[in-house]
């Protein structure tokens, strides 16, 4: 179990990374809220330590359609190697687990 963050990042000072290493995890999937504070936040940082990340659309949350659009859409990319709905992220591990 990771240990609670305080900040924009769910990697600052906290053991997830190392819990994620640990079990030779090498991707995350990133949703919650808000999409340009704490998920954006964390889907940058895990980036930044060499993680694939997936930031899920559909179970993100913002304060205005302008903020959920920039996230995902302009900023997202940036650090994002996919940009999904559950759905999609759904079917897409089924695949990975067949």
């Amino acid at each position: 179990m990771a240990y609670e963050h305080w900040g924009m990042s769910g990697f600052a000072n906290t053991d997830l990374d190392l819990q994620l290493r640990t079990r030779g995890i090498e991707r995350v999937i990133i949703a919650g809220m808000t999409a340009p504070g704490c998920v954006e936040g964390t889907a940058r940082h895990a980036m930044e330590l060499g993680y694939l990340v997936t930031l899920v659309t559909d179970a993100t949350a913002a304060y205005n359609d302008e903020l959920m659009h920039a996230a995902h859409h302009l900023t997202g990319p940036l650090f994002a190697e996919h940009i999904r709905t559950t759905e999609e992220v759904i079917m897409a591990l089924a695949t990975v687990s067949e």
